[in-house]
């Protein structure tokens, strides 16, 4: 393909890089300001079609870059984001959701957490407390299981973790320990859009929570409420649910994801 300069080879013992300028180029215009429309790249950086898109496929798939075909922009992509939010990292994620997690706290009176997956299991890493006495936990820092937490159930659902082998622990008479009966409930999870919980973790104790994804749409995190069971009937936790995806889809547009 022509890029409209002269074609010749380079002299001998040196290498011909546009192809390198051509993706540095793309990637500073996009990163310079975003979402940014496919035709004027083209025509900013004088490329033909084909090159265009030659270049915006190769980006793609190292994730430097995220092509909308609908809407014929390009944004930042995952790598580039997490690198740019490398020097911040967790701190910078919690920053962002602690807002979130008051607004649910207030608007539900329980408490609300912040949790990510980790090696096997999960750990919350902000909480917001709620009104009740009866319930409130300091969740953060504890390392807690997949299967018998509503966090765990989003990162499963959502393919972020994998069980460990071995059988599933029962940690109350509730938890679900049969993979079939998880299969199904995780499947419940994607249809709802938040992972339910009741009495699997502790007796007496019921929880939501809500994927947080990142520009490419990766979950990154689960927004969860969680109270006492008796306060928190099925209808109870379904409104909490609903609750808990609006904000966590709030913080999710704030790292950049528009699904």
């Amino acid at each position: 393909m022509s890029s409209g300069r002269a074609a010749a080879s380079p002299p001998s013992g040196r290498v011909d890089i546009w192809g390198d300028e051509r993706a540095a180029a793309l990637v500073v215009a996009v990163l310079a300001r975003s979402p940014r429309a496919i035709a004027q790249l083209g025509a900013e950086l004088s490329l033909s079609e084909d090159e265009l898109r030659a270049s915006l496929a190769v980006l793609s798939e190292h994730r430097l870059i995220a092509v909308d075909e609908q809407r014929a922009t390009v944004s930042p992509g995952a790598v580039a984001l997490r690198f740019a939010r490398s020097g911040k990292g967790r701190d910078d994620l919690i920053e962002l959701a602690q807002p979130r997690l008051r607004r649910l706290a207030d608007e539900t009176g329980e408490t609300a957490n912040l949790i990510v997956a980790r090696p096997g299991g999960t750990e919350a890493i902000a909480q917001a407390d709620g009104q009740h006495l009866l319930g409130v936990s300091n969740w953060v820092g504890r390392p807690l299981g997949l299967h018998c937490t509503a966090a765990g159930k989003v990162f499963l659902a959502h393919e972020v973790a994998t069980l460990p082998d071995g059988p599933l622990d029962a940690r109350t008479a509730a938890t679900i320990t049969d993979p079939a009966a998880l299969r199904a409930d995780l499947a419940g999870v994607l249809e709802r859009g938040y992972a339910l919980l009741v009495d699997e973790l502790e007796p007496g104790l019921s929880a939501v929570a809500a994927p947080v994804r990142e520009r490419d749409g990766d979950v990154v995190a689960a927004m969860c409420v969680s109270g006492a069971t008796l306060r928190l009937p099925r209808q109870r936790l379904d409104l909490l649910g609903r609750l808990c995806v609006e904000q966590a889809n709030e913080l999710s547009a704030t790292l950049g994801f528009d699904g």
